[in-house]
């Protein structure tokens, strides 16, 4: 055995058959997220040639454009099979990046496109990377999820790597229009993995009976949530999560301002932050997430994260300096990444297919981007109050502590969940 197969078999424990699906998931998370780091310094150079003061209507814009999005990709749940439904929504989004070549390289309503372009890039993300979950949680069982989801998750974490490194590399030499091109490739190559993934599935009886289409409304998703105290459950804790992120992320803004003057030197310490949150994330991910899972359970996973901002927003409450702001970012990020977000897609492993795909993707889209257009104002009002970081710290932890309790409650029922469907499938057998 060589060293490169030792490597895989200790940081992927897996069965020969598990390890060539997690693999195959590897490269596809791994090519949508170079595609969409690749797009993500074009996106934010758009929304400049957009007009800044246009930012806040374009952020409006990509939620009601979500919206929109919801029945019509519950249409096609509905009425295709996964393998087609899944290359469909990636085509689409092909598609589109042609159409915006051609409209920026003929230069036809160059702020007008800039503005689409933005709003996007930004449904763009959200829709790709909630699909691409939702079939991970179909593809993978409860107890396969806690130990391959990590691994997996690191194949999106190097390709964020990778897309800035090609931006900064071809920007100038090809010229930023042309970097679209570049994402297109990264698609169809991520198109071509689904279909090694599904083949692979089948081949090895992988749970194959899930490749069947979905049926159901196109609204079930929205209906199947406001009927679950589980998923409900869910939803509120992507909600925190985006609380936590939203309050601390204008906190930073706000100290870095304060403290770190020049554009130079405040690009340096967000890029800093970035370096840092990717390379410990990576490492996590390869070499400890799947342990950690599977010696700690979900809930505690999942309560890593709310832990983290309870100490976070404590030390800013004592301490609002940039040192600890700084600290305090690179933390939550790489915990999310790491550790909280494989344990939070292994929530929807004991859910039905309908569940997957149709109220979880209303969960990862709209209630995460509902809920920052909700908390931004939240905070604004705190500052209106007349606190300071500190203060708003201070208010933020009672918050984050019902979100650990949370947590907590959501493992539970997963773990419950799973013994359940485990026995199920033991007596069908």
């Amino acid at each position: 055995m060589t060293l490169i197969e030792r490597s895989l078999r200790w940081a992927v424990p897996a069965t020969p058959e598990e390890r060539v699906v997690a693999l195959w998931a590897f490269a596809y998370f791994f090519m949508l997220l170079a595609g969409y780091y690749v797009l993500r310094p074009l996106r934010d150079q758009m929304g400049i040639a957009g007009g800044v003061k246009a930012l806040p209507w374009m952020f409006a814009a990509t939620f009601v454009t979500l919206l929109v999005m919801q029945p019509i990709y519950g249409a096609l749940v509905k009425k295709l099979p996964r393998r087609w439904f899944i290359a469909i929504v990636y085509q689409f989004f092909v598609a589109n990046l042609v159409v915006f070549w051609l409209l920026l390289t003929l230069g036809v309503s160059t702020v007008f496109v800039a503005r689409v372009f933005f709003v996007w890039v930004s449904v763009f993300n959200l829709f790709t990377v909630a699909v691409f979950w939702s079939l991970m949680a179909d593809l993978f069982n409860s107890e396969q999820g806690k130990r391959l989801f990590g691994f997996i998750g690191a194949g999106g974490t190097a390709g964020s790597l990778l897309g800035p490194l090609i931006t900064i590399g071809f920007s100038v030499r090809l010229g930023p229009i042309n970097l679209l091109l570049i994402a297109i490739v990264f698609l169809e190559v991520a198109v071509f993995c689904v279909y090694r993934l599904e083949r692979c599935a089948v081949r090895g009886q992988w749970r194959q009976h899930d490749t069947r289409r979905i049926g159901g409304s196109i609204f079930s998703g929205f209906i199947t949530l406001v009927r679950s105290p589980y998923l409900l459950g869910a939803a509120a804790w992507v909600s925190l999560l985006s609380f936590g992120a939203t309050i601390l992320y204008l906190e930073q803004a706000n100290v870095v301002a304060a403290s770190v003057h020049g554009a130079g030197a405040q690009t340096r310490i967000f890029a800093s932050i970035d370096l840092a949150v990717g390379l410990l994330t990576l490492a996590t991910q390869v070499f400890a997430t799947g342990r950690f899972l599977k010696r700690f359970g979900t809930g505690t996973s999942a309560g890593a994260l709310p832990a983290v901002y309870i100490v976070g927003f404590t030390a800013l409450a004592l301490a609002p300096g940039l040192a600890v702001v700084f600290v305090f970012q690179v933390a939550q990020r790489w915990m999310n990444f790491a550790i909280a977000n494989p344990a939070r897609q292994v929530f929807f492993t004991v859910v039905g297919r309908d569940e997957k795909y149709k109220a979880k993707n209303m969960i990862d889209v709209v209630v995460f981007r509902g809920s920052d257009a909700l908390y931004a104002p939240v905070f604004d009002g705190l500052q209106a109050l007349g606190l300071k970081i500190g203060g708003i710290a201070l208010c933020a932890l009672p918050v984050v502590v019902g979100w650990l309790v949370l947590s907590t409650r959501l493992g539970r029922t997963q773990e419950r969940r799973a013994i359940e469907l485990g026995a199920a499938a033991a007596q069908s057998e």
